[in-house]
């Protein structure tokens, strides 16, 4: 099967406490680029696009299951607030608040992302839960490009998965985890696709 390139704006929201919410954006301006085949959307978003011509319009909704399943409490963790010390035994406050997504590795050297909740006297609580479980993703919007892949492209985006840069080059500043960043960078790079 050939590798296409795809870039789309899009909207995605989910119903929340029973009112829609938005939760993130792809502008026209600062469009999610990806590259079928590779693994580097969720399936089902990249089945539903692959349906959609270039210039098309899309709104689909993922269910929860297809999509990043079930909050598990399980994966919701006390950890001590010492664990965030530099050497001069200050707090890291300015990467350590609530709501920013972190990273961490395990005792393997695995790295995983981490939102961080309630910071109290003594504890952090870390959410291991990707910030989109337990909801239903609606994805509105349109594509813009549609092509094959070159080369070149595939290899920037096979890079960028293996954490050597953000989405083969076309989000300068971003965390690589779907953070802000000045630039409004917010879900253009694909962590929730």
């Amino acid at each position: 099967m050939e590798n296409l390139y795809i870039t789309v704006a899009y909207r995605l929201s989910a119903i929340v406490d029973g009112k829609k919410e938005m939760l993130e954006e792809a502008p026209a301006s600062h469009p999610f680029q990806f590259i079928t085949g590779l693994g580097y959307t969720l399936p089902r978003f990249e089945q539903e696009i692959m349906q959609v011509e270039k210039g098309g319009h899309f709104a689909f909704t993922i269910p929860c299951a297809d999509a990043y399943g079930e909050r598990d409490e399980e994966n919701v963790h006390q950890v001590s607030k010492s664990m965030f010390t530099g050497p001069d035994g200050q707090f890291d406050s300015e990467n350590i608040f609530t709501g920013n997504i972190i990273m961490l590795n395990d005792p393997e050297g695995h790295q995983f992302y981490a939102n961080v909740g309630e910071i109290t006297a003594d504890q952090v609580t870390l959410d291991l839960n990707h910030p989109h479980a337990g909801k239903d993703l609606t994805f509105e919007g349109e594509v813009i490009e549609k092509r094959p892949a070159t080369n070149e492209e595939i290899s920037q985006l096979v890079t960028a998965m293996s954490g050597g840069g953000c989405c083969g080059g076309g989000c300068e500043g971003c965390s690589g985890c779907g953070g802000d960043d000045e630039d409004g960078c917010e879900g253009g790079c694909g962590h929730c696709h």
